[in-house]
């Protein structure tokens, strides 16, 4: 299927349960040669700090975010959407959350690291408002690879753009 012609999907985005992790599992299989297991999936999850959302389209988890909050900045460690449902608006969806939780007084930036191989990802997170901001070097345990470390920085109008005027109206009123 040619990129142009796939429609975009709207999703529910909603907290990760153990219950999700195998279908996140097989997400993480389609989209990484070198995948997290099922043990980092609960390790991380067990963290005071860190937090799972899941993308859902009907019944079906379609996407998912693995992220650290810190008291600054919100670090991506795991972000993957279904090939199927690439360049259909899923992972925007979930970027759009995670940008919605920025403020300026607060965290007011999201860093994550993608491989320097994974041009797709890079290409993402830019069109998306990230900027590559260092190279990682050796940063996988997994390969000699480096990473490249992106980053996005709050700015008000974001939240602007993610509440249209007439929402914004209504919920004011």
């Amino acid at each position: 299927m040619a990129a142009e012609s796939k429609q975009e999907v709207r999703v529910h985005i909603r907290w990760m349960l153990r219950r999700d992790i195998p279908e996140v599992e097989a997400i993480e299989r389609q989209c990484f040669e070198f995948p997290w297991q099922e043990e980092d999936f609960r390790n991380c999850l067990n963290q005071r700090n860190c937090i799972g959302m899941v993308a859902e389209h009907g019944d079906r988890l379609v996407g998912f975010m693995i992220y650290e909050l810190h008291k600054s900045r919100i670090h991506v460690l795991n972000f993957a959407v279904e090939p199927e449902y690439q360049r259909r608006g899923v992972g925007t969806q979930m970027l759009a959350k995670l940008i919605g939780k920025l403020r300026s007084q607060r965290r007011s930036k999201i860093v994550l690291e993608v491989r320097e191989t994974n041009l797709a990802a890079q290409l993402f997170f830019r069109e998306n408002g990230f900027r590559a901001v260092a190279v990682l070097r050796g940063f996988y345990q997994d390969t000699p690879e480096d990473a490249y470390l992106m980053q996005y920085c709050y700015r008000s109008e974001d939240l602007d753009s993610l509440n249209p005027p007439d929402e914004m109206s209504r919920l004011a009123g």
